[in-house]
C-alpha cells in the first residue's frame, strides 16, 4: 500500500467513524475513498462494510437493552427479517459485475444523501398521509435489510421513517432498534464477504482502526454540538463525495 493511500484511508476512516458516531453516513466517505485508492467498486463496497462493522456492532451492543417491540411486531421477528434481507443484499452484491456497479455507485450515493438530508422532512409529511400495519412493516424491513446488505447508505434514516408511519414516536427506542437491526443485517453481510476475495484486508484494517478511533472521539465531540449542525455537516460531506464520484 503506497504511503499516500495509507494516509488517505486512515483519514477517511476517522471521518467515517465520527459521522457514524454522530448520525450515520460513514459509507459516504469510505466507499468513494476506497475506489479512489484503486480498489474495484464491488470490493470497495464489501471492504467498507467490513471496516465499519466493529463500530456498528459496538453501538448495537450498547443499545441492546433499549430496543423494544413495535406494535405487534416482536424484535426477534425484526432481527430475523433483517438478517434474511442482509443475506439477500450481500449475495446480490456478489453477483453484481464491477462494470455495472461502477455505474450504480453514484446513484446509490445520491439516493442515500437525499434520504439522509431530506428524509425527516418527507417523513413528517408522510405521517399525515400514510399509515402502515405490522405486515407491511415486515415487508419494508426485508427490503431495508436487503439494501443494508447491498449498500446501506442512510438505511437508518429510512428505517426510522418507516417505523414512524406505524405510529412509533419514541426516539430513544427507535435509535436503539436502528443500531441493533442495522448491525444484524451487516453481520450477515460481513460473514459472507469475509469468505470471499472481495475484502482488501490491508485497506480494511487501516480503515477499521481509524474508524474505531474516530467513533470514540467523535461521540465525545458530537455530544457537545447541536444536532442540526451535525446533520448539516454530514449532508454537505455526503453531497461533496457524491459529486466527486459522479465526476
Amino acid at each position: 500500500m503506497p504511503p499516500d493511500h495509507f494516509a488517505l484511508l486512515f483519514g477517511a476512516g476517522l471521518i467515517a467513524g465520527t459521522m457514524n458516531a454522530a448520525a450515520g453516513g460513514g459509507s459516504f466517505v469510505t466507499l468513494p475513498t476506497l475506489v479512489f485508492a484503486g480498489v474495484p467498486s464491488v470490493a470497495a463496497n464489501a471492504t467498507s462494510t467490513v471496516a465499519l462493522f466493529p463500530g456498528t456492532l459496538a453501538s448495537a451492543y450498547a443499545y441492546r437493552h433499549d430496543a423494544t417491540p413495535f406494535g405487534h411486531v416482536s424484535m426477534k421477528v425484526m432481527l430475523a427479517v433483517m438478517m434474511i434481507g442482509g443475506f439477500a443484499g450481500a449475495m446480490l452484491l456478489l453477483y453484481t459485475p464491477s462494470r455495472i456497479f461502477d455505474h450504480i455507485i453514484p446513484w446509490l450515493l445520491l439516493f442515500g444523501a437525499l434520504a439522509f438530508t431530506f428524509g425527516p422532512r418527507v417523513n413528517a409529511w408522510l405521517r399525515t398521509k400514510v399509515q402502515i400495519g405490522p405486515r407491511t412493516l415486515i415487508v419494508v424491513q426485508f427490503f431495508l435489510g436487503t439494501y443494508a446488505g447491498y449498500f446501506g447508505g442512510a438505511v437508518g434514516i429510512m428505517m426510522m421513517a418507516a417505523w414512524s408511519l406505524l405510529g412509533v414516536t419514541d426516539i430513544k427506542a427507535m435509535s436503539a432498534a436502528r443500531m441493533l437491526l442495522v448491525g444484524a443485517a451487516n453481520s450477515v453481510a460481513v460473514v459472507i464477504f469475509s469468505f470471499t476475495r472481495l475484502v482488501w484486508w490491508p485497506q480494511m484494517v487501516v480503515m477499521m482502526i481509524a474508524g474505531v478511533i474516530g467513533g470514540y472521539f467523535g461521540a465525545r465531540i458530537t455530544r457537545r454540538l447541536p444536532a442540526h449542525r451535525i446533520r448539516t455537516g454530514i449532508s454537505v460531506v455526503s453531497f461533496l463525495m457524491t459529486a466527486a464520484v459522479f465526476y
